[in-house]
């Protein structure tokens, strides 16, 4: 089925669905032909037990990765609206096959660890799997479910979000050239540097297809901004702590001269400048806003980190941090992810913890700020423990649920707040 797009003018529109087409024949490589054979000796002499275990841990994320998005494509076929994105797509699946297949003989070959089958090798390695990758890729495989039930436009939208923006631009992007950036200066494993090359050309292809789709059907329907930003809202937690190494030991990435920042600050930018470029600037997004953490993309990673490490963002492994500056921190990013807008009117909402000293936000355009401390006569008032509190920003537990039994209790103008509600980021 052929949908005529609108006429008006993007930097995109000089690149087609052809184009792209054509840029696959041309960039084909084999997977089963790249020889490992100085890998398999560099492995041992060129890296100590500990980075070999850091980089099994690391690659281990690529392997898992890239068979999910192998299986999980085809709904994407089907819902694409045009012919020829289908054929690209189908493109696509293939060269995540590729990619599997190459990170397998890797394991295998170099490594030295895997089953008799590529199933075999992905339960061995399925351990190494971080919280917040887990999150990510389970809701992968259910946006294909949801996909296949409805294939509209802002469904698929919401799908080339999720796929070619946050796994492939913001997560797997600024990986690859990671690790291709320390095999080039330590000038070891060959063979797997050029195979990561090739699967980050591939994947640079996979990103352009991504932003221009994703742009036509923003044109073509205008739900999409709003389908975007959901998923957005969603998985941005969880992308956060999707490089969080195993026991918080930073040294999984710093042995090999970066920092679970550097990571961050790239993964923030290359998200910003593929929704600019989609026509859909993170700060335009329509709803609560999908970014609460204000600064630079670097001041962003840097405090996305602390508050995932303070207990306050990701997997739950202890009770959360109470240092004043984090709490501080944590209600910042609490004021800074409501949709103003969406307030009936000014007001403020106070939290009244039962173990720890109140805090508060004043809601009011242009002046929006938490603070510690009371404020008289706020508009709204919780009763709450601080890590209730705290395991609800992080979606870990459900308000409603606990207001029933009775451990969150809201308290003064509820009809502001129940006519404010979609300020609140869950909408």
């Amino acid at each position: 089925m052929n949908i005529p797009l609108p006429t008006t003018q993007s930097p995109l529109d000089n690149i087609t669905y052809a184009d792209l087409y054509r840029r696959w024949e041309n960039g084909n490589w084999k997977a089963t032909e790249i020889d490992f054979a100085q890998d398999a000796e560099q492995w041992q002499s060129a890296f100590t037990d500990f980075e070999r275990k850091a980089a099994l841990w690391n690659y281990s994320l690529f392997f898992w990765g890239e068979d999910a998005v192998t299986d999980g494509l085809s709904p994407y076929v089907d819902a694409a609206p045009l012919e020829e994105q289908k054929y690209f797509l189908a493109t696509q699946q293939v060269d995540e096959a590729r990619h599997a297949v190459f990170f397998n003989r890797f394991m295998k070959e170099v490594v030295g660890i895997g089953g008799d089958s590529i199933g075999d090798s992905l339960a061995i390695i399925e351990p190494q799997l971080s919280w917040g990758f887990k999150k990510v890729f389970a809701r992968l495989e259910r946006m294909c479910d949801e996909l296949r039930r409805d294939p509209s436009i802002p469904q698929l939208a919401a799908g080339v979000a999720l796929y070619h923006v946050i796994i492939e631009a913001t997560l797997a992007q600024p990986g690859q050239h990671f690790i291709t950036s320390y095999l080039e200066d330590r000038e070891i494993l060959p063979g797997f540097r050029a195979g990561m090359e090739n699967v980050s050309a591939d994947e640079q292809r996979h990103i352009g297809f991504g932003v221009k789709l994703l742009n036509d059907l923003r044109r073509m329907d205008p739900e999409v901004p709003h389908a975007v930003a959901d998923l957005l809202r969603e998985v941005m937690p969880w992308t956060i702590n999707v490089l969080v190494p195993p026991g918080w030991d930073e040294r999984y990435i710093e042995t090999f001269g970066v920092t679970m920042e550097d990571l961050g600050e790239q993964g923030a930018i290359s998200l910003e400048t593929k929704l600019r470029s989609a026509g859909m600037p993170l700060d335009e997004l329509p709803g609560p806003p999908v970014m609460p953490l204000a600064g630079s993309p670097r001041e962003r990673a840097v405090r996305g980190r602390a508050l995932s490490k303070a207990g306050y963002l990701g997997e739950k492994t202890g009770p959360p941090s109470r240092d004043p500056k984090l709490v501080q921190m944590l209600f910042e990013s609490v004021a800074g992810g409501l949709d103003i807008d969406a307030a009936r009117s000014p007001g403020s909402i106070q939290w009244d913890f039962f173990d720890l000293e109140p805090w508060h936000v004043v809601l009011a355009n242009g002046s929006t700020h938490a603070a510690r401390g009371p404020i008289d006569n706020p508009t709204v008032r919780f009763q709450v423990a601080f890590e209730d509190f705290v395991d609800i920003v992080a979606g870990r537990r459900d308000p409603r649920k606990l207001m029933l039994r009775g451990k969150f209790r809201p308290r003064g103008d509820l009809r502001w707040l129940f006519q404010s509600r979609k300020m609140f980021p869950a909408g």
